[in-house]
């Protein structure tokens, strides 16, 4: 373990230590279970056990087997931590970065009073930079390993500045030899991470590394160089993990790609270039995907840190891709989401041999991402209602695919794009049929009814109240869009009544008012004979299949028809129509109740049952 594990460690046992003191003083425990700290030196002790009483029926408790002897609990610790963090990790940073600057400074200084040629202000700066990181090495082998690698930093920071000079400030040397003495000096601080177990050297190494192109620019496009650089440096980046578990490397890794991508797309991406582009976006994205995994099996209990980079790498390598692929071809854009879904799929087929909770969140968050990218797919490549389609489609094969392998994820993919449907199927979709019934809006209202009701199937089937409540509101959903599209049909053919099927007299004779009022009252008798006929199938349903939830619909149907009735169809309908809609409703109510009556589904013998009845 290195020194700042250990520290860390040490922090959370003084943590732990604090809080069970604080117990013991709530609970009040008499004082000689709660050790005081001693003027000792810092560090783990081993306590005694002795007794501790809580007022009557005292008991034995063993006290903290553990104690540290400049605990957290009193105000002079905590400071003392603080203390010891700001000076031996805060003003390590500030003095690195202070001494570079200094150096900056008065090279520049020398610089500008000539005390120095070009070419020695050069040899000057590299004999410095590689002076102070083998100097480094004594304070290391004496055990000062934070001041040690602190000083390497200064050193290899004047490197860099001393070999950018040399080609962007004096010329001295050309663009090659300068690119491969920096990745020379790049490659020489991962080897001395490596050897010293040091991770903090891998990031300046790495920080170096995607500097390089930027100190060396000379604002020409470069395009295959720059990339193939920067490709290197990435697989260079997980060799380094492979061996250590530091798996931030990654992402220092990832943000340094991604700024060197966009930086070079802003200022020189053309469409010519799409193809070059697009194969070094690929691998990035291929490299980034595979980190991962190595997240997982370099670290136990790895955390959300390899679900974040998948999920990041994923919608950054997407957007990417859009950003080139569609303006040229909708559709190429949408086989090229689904490719990349089929690619999170094939990754889930990879074993990582590391902890089987975290390997398993993995795998859902490439199962999620694959679904996401075949949703998205559905409305770049479709149009019109051919996107509400593809929805519904698609959450029937999510929920049959979930019932399969018994996943709660897909289940709830398979919901989330069946709501997605519905939702555009009401308020989004516009549809112009010229037949009644047989028309492609009653074909996509057909298409939802019957996933919903696959959906109400699946769930009714499962044991749990979660589910049943889904099956609840699937049938409620079903019957709602059954009675939306009947009623679309009826307003279809009263409205081509009115444009076609009637004279047209003049817009403000007489006859023209009454025609339009004869149509419309024809219409609101019709809604109302729906309302009857579909509760009156609802009602039927409920009795041959002993669903009181069923009925329960149809009575909440034939309520609303009441209403409507004797509130709507009065005032509104014609004699005759009005007459056939209380007799009609009055039927049907008189059939109902005679059902109830007969008690044929024994409901009073199940009231009697119950207990207290």
């Amino acid at each position: 373990m290195s020194d700042e594990d250990i520290k860390q460690l040490l922090e959370m046992v003084r943590d732990l230590t604090v809080r069970i003191h604080r117990i013991e003083r709530v609970l009040h425990l008499s004082p000689e279970a709660i050790p005081s700290p001693p003027p000792a030196e810092s560090g783990l002790q081993a306590t005694p056990p002795g007794r501790v009483t809580a007022g009557e029926g005292a008991q034995r408790v063993p006290p903290p087997s553990l104690s540290f002897a400049h605990s957290r609990n009193s105000e002079p610790g905590l400071r003392e931590g603080l203390e010891a963090r700001i000076g031996s990790h805060w003003l390590n940073r500030i003095g690195i970065t202070a001494v570079l600057v200094g150096a900056a400074y008065f090279l520049k200084f020398a610089f500008d009073n000539q005390w120095i040629g070009p070419s020695g202000r050069i040899a000057i700066g590299l004999i410095s930079g590689i002076a102070v990181v083998l100097w480094s090495e004594r304070f290391r082998t004496k055990g000062y390993r934070l001041f040690s690698y602190a000083l390497k930093a200064v050193g290899v920071g004047v490197l860099y500045l001393s070999l950018w000079a040399s080609f962007q400030v004096y010329h001295l040397m050309p663009n090659g030899v300068v690119f491969a003495c920096m990745i020379l000096v790049t490659a020489a601080s991962c080897a001395l991470a490596l050897t010293q177990d040091a991770e903090i050297l891998a990031v300046y190494a790495i920080v170096g590394g995607f500097l390089t192109p930027v100190l060396l620019s000379t604002g020409v496009n470069r395009e295959i160089a720059l990339f193939s650089y920067v490709v290197l440096l990435d697989l260079g980046i997980l060799a380094v993990v492979v061996f250590k578990p530091w798996r931030r490397l990654l992402w220092l890794g990832f943000a340094g790609t991604l700024i060197l991508y966009l930086a070079w797309y802003f200022e020189y991406y053309d469409r010519k270039q799409i193809e070059t582009t697009l194969i070094f976006a690929s691998l990035f994205f291929a490299i980034f995907a595979i980190s991962p995994l190595l997240m997982l099996r370099q670290e136990q209990g790895a955390g959300t840190m390899p679900l974040a980079l998948a999920f990041i790498n994923a919608v950054t390598f997407f957007l990417q891709a859009y950003a080139m692929i569609s303006e040229i071809s909708k559709t190429e854009m949408a086989w090229f989401s689904l490719m990349l879904a089929a690619v999170y799929l094939g990754l889930n087929a990879i074993r990582s041999r590391s902890d089987q909770a975290a390997e398993s969140n993995l795998k859902l968050m490439h199962l999620a991402l694959a679904i996401g990218l075949i949703t998205v797919a559905i409305p770049i490549r479709l149009e019109s209602h051919w996107i509400t389609i593809g929805w519904f489609i698609e959450s029937a094969v999510l929920l049959w695919l979930g019932g399969r392998i018994k996943s709660d994820l897909l289940n709830v993919f398979a919901l989330t794009a069946l709501v997605l449907g519905v939702l555009r199927l009401l308020f989004y979709d516009n549809f112009a049929p010229t037949t009644l019934i047989f028309n492609m809006r009653m074909v996509v209202y057909v298409i939802a009814i019957a996933v919903l009701g696959f959906v109400a199937y699946q769930s009714r089937t499962n044991r749990h109240e979660e589910a049943r409540t889904i099956a609840a509101v699937a049938i409620v959903a079903l019957n709602a869009l059954a009675l939306v599209a009947l009623s679309y049909e009826i307003h279809d053919y009263y409205s081509r009544q009115i444009a076609s099927g009637l004279p047209a007299p003049a817009f403000w004779a007489p006859e023209h008012w009454s025609q339009m009022r004869a149509v419309e009252i024809a219409r609101g008798f019709t809604y109302s004979a729906l309302f009857m006929a579909y509760g009156a199938m609802l009602m039927i349903v409920g009795f041959l299949r002993n669903s009181a939830f069923v009925r329960w619909q149809a009575l909440v149907l034939i309520a609303a028809t009441i209403v409507k009735v004797f509130v709507y169809d009065v005032s509104q309908l014609d004699r005759v129509y009005r007459i056939l809609s209380f007799i009609v409703l009055g039927i049907l109510l008189l059939a109902i109740s005679f059902a109830y009556q007969r008690d044929w589904l024994k409901l009073s013998h199940k009231i009697a049952e119950q207990p207290g009845s």
